[in-house]
């Protein structure tokens, strides 16, 4: 089961003052037109072979993001089997953002 956070809750944490790692793995045209500020951009079709890029967060919280949730989903999917703790997908995505 994919661990999940709603966008209200990201808000706050923002708000709060956290920064937590925030990975964007849409298209970069979409990334341009709109992202949560400070992210990471990293293609979901390009992130296996740049995983490696993540190794520093590799035991931290990485709240994973795109249009609908869809896509987010899979690089968590992708990111835990590689060993990395905690992938937290965006509920909804930035249509929900």
């Amino acid at each position: 089961m994919l661990n999940d956070i709603t966008p209200a809750d990201l808000k706050n944490r923002l708000a709060a003052g956290e920064s937590p790692v925030l990975l964007d793995v849409r298209q970069p045209e979409e990334h341009a037109e709109k992202n949560i500020p400070n992210s990471i951009l990293i293609p979901l079709g390009e992130l296996a072979d740049r995983i490696d890029e993540l190794e520093d967060f590799r035991g931290t919280e990485i709240i994973v993001y795109c249009r609908s949730g869809n896509r987010s989903g899979q690089a968590c999917l992708l990111l835990a089997a590689s060993g990395f703790e905690n992938p937290i997908n965006l509920r909804g995505g930035m249509l929900a953002w």
